[in-house]
């Protein structure tokens, strides 16, 4: 398992790499080992207003469907449309070109609350 010490991580398993007020979202080493081969992600649509916590797609794998949660407030500014052709980049770089999308976020403070890498491999460890 990966856990990259420069991201920060929600405890829905989603990753965020930020850069200034911009927040690129997508799901852990972790989550897409215990999905399974994706096959499928539902994408948000541009300019689509989010509240921290709520959901913002859906993702598909042999296994299941999952909801992929906004790990702080804002508005969608980038899809990774490489996925509608290749999902499987989930599977094989999730914290790469698996990406799902970015926020511009609305308060950069939220993103205190979320772990970094060692308090998440502590998280999933349990």
């Amino acid at each position: 398992m990966d856990f990259p010490t420069d991201l920060r991580y929600s405890d829905q398993h989603e990753w965020v790499r930020i850069d200034d007020r911009r927040v690129m979202v997508g799901i852990t080493d972790y989550a897409q080992d215990a999905l399974g081969d994706v096959v499928f992600v539902e994408l948000p649509q541009l300019g689509t207003t989010v509240a921290r916590g709520t959901r913002v797609c859906e993702i598909e794998s042999t296994k299941s469907v999952s909801d992929i949660y906004a790990p702080v407030s804002g508005t969608i500014v980038e899809v990774n449309g490489a996925l509608a052709d290749a999902p499987e980049l989930v599977n094989s770089e999730p914290y790469g070109s698996g990406w799902m999308f970015s926020i511009d976020a609305e308060d950069v403070s939220e993103l205190d609350e979320l772990m970094d890498g060692t308090q998440y491999r502590s998280f999933v460890e349990q």
